[in-house]
């Protein structure tokens, strides 16, 4: 069953009320994009806490330029902004944080188990690839965009779009290998619940976060992209070898042949495995 009707105001702000971080939320039906949004919001002043929430994106992006393309009424797609007592090399632990809160959230409103890959998206296991097939499918994907104020960190915006009742028959038109939650338990989600229980959980994690906490270790342990043979595409080329692991800022640490051990700041990593 797809889901039709729309989001409202009305419905995020009550299922919203039990939190205490998220002090405002823009509902939009329709938006270019709602990172651009919250940051607009942000250069004007708006607090931490700030939550656009869309229906529909019409200009939505993932990581380098790329469309994210999302059918109406059926993806979660939001961001959040923070204005964080963190120094601009630690800001990828925001990213951190947000994929990790959505894990939770996927796992427990739909009981669906769910990986990341590096650096920014949340993963399925194919349960009977096909041959020759990525063994891994895309849920969703998080895009973090900053804005400086000199050399400080002034604010960051989270943004996540996920996948979820898009029917299966849908998919191939969002990405080679995308899925949705729909597709992979049968059943759709209320999207309004998946919200609530997603920004609850990244409450609690940026609140340990404040008080010093790193999520690395839990981020490092949920990446499915460690450990595996991967073929690692960045500005400088492409690189093949094995994810040995990831730093306390998040950069991929990849073992080359050759002996040589690269470490990625930014890049786009396929699982072969």
């Amino acid at each position: 069953m797809q889901e039709t009707n729309g989001l409202s105001q009305k419905q995020i702000e009550e299922a919203l009320r039990p939190t205490t971080l998220w002090r405002r939320v823009v509902y939009l039906p329709t938006t270019g994009s709602t990172n651009n949004v919250a940051k607009g919001l942000a250069a004007q002043g708006a607090p931490e806490g700030t939550v656009v929430v869309a229906d529909e994106q019409t200009a939505g992006r993932g990581r380098m330029g790329r469309r994210w393309l999302a059918p109406p009424a059926t993806c979660l797609l939001c961001s959040i902004l923070f204005r964080p007592d963190l120094p601009p090399t630690q800001a990828q632990r925001l990213t951190m944080l947000c994929s990790l809160a959505a894990a939770d959230a996927v796992e427990e409103i739909a009981e669906l188990q769910v990986w990341l890959k590096w650096p920014n998206d949340l993963v399925v296991k194919a349960q009977s690839p096909k041959p020759k097939a990525q063994n891994w499918r895309k849920l969703a994907g998080v895009l973090t965009e900053t804005g400086m104020m000199g050399e400080r960190l002034e604010f960051a915006v989270v943004g996540i779009g996920v996948n979820v009742n898009v029917p299966p028959e849908t998919l191939p038109t969002l990405a080679p290998n995308a899925t949705s939650i729909l597709a992979e338990v049968g059943r759709p989600v209320e999207r309004v619940t998946l919200l609530a229980t997603f920004l609850s959980r990244v409450e609690r994690r940026y609140e340990a976060l404040r008080a010093g906490d790193s999520p690395h270790q839990d981020w490092a342990a949920r990446l499915a992209t460690l450990g595996q043979p991967v073929q690692a595409t960045t500005s400088e080329g492409v690189l093949t070898g094995v994810a040995e692991s990831v730093d306390e800022d998040g950069a991929l640490l990849l073992h080359t042949q050759d002996g040589t051990l690269h470490r990625l700041v930014a890049g786009d990593v396929t699982l072969s495995s």
